[in-house]
């Protein structure tokens, strides 16, 4: 079972890293990469929108870093290594 769970949290990082990736590019309503976005969308934010509603963004110089994707992968790493002892 904790098999199991350590490959769903790999996938579910993997997920969380095609977002931050997909979010530096613009996505035309056109392009091939519609379907992708809109999935990881689906099962990410999930997770990440009530975080980033509690938590605001950081502001540096001009823009705002959203913090959300960077505590959820810190916690999965976290439940990963000290609670599941994924390999």
């Amino acid at each position: 079972m904790t098999s199991i769970i350590c490959t769903l949290l790999t996938l579910y990082l993997v997920a969380i890293f095609g977002r931050i990736l997909l979010s530096w590019f613009p996505v035309t309503h056109d392009s091939p990469l519609v379907p992708v976005r809109r999935f990881l969308l689906n099962i990410t934010e999930p997770v990440m929108g009530p975080l980033r509603r509690a938590l605001p963004p950081l502001r540096v110089g001009g823009m705002a870093l959203d913090l959300s994707p960077i505590l959820i992968i810190i916690a999965i790493q976290v439940i990963r290594g000290s609670i599941l002892n994924c390999g």
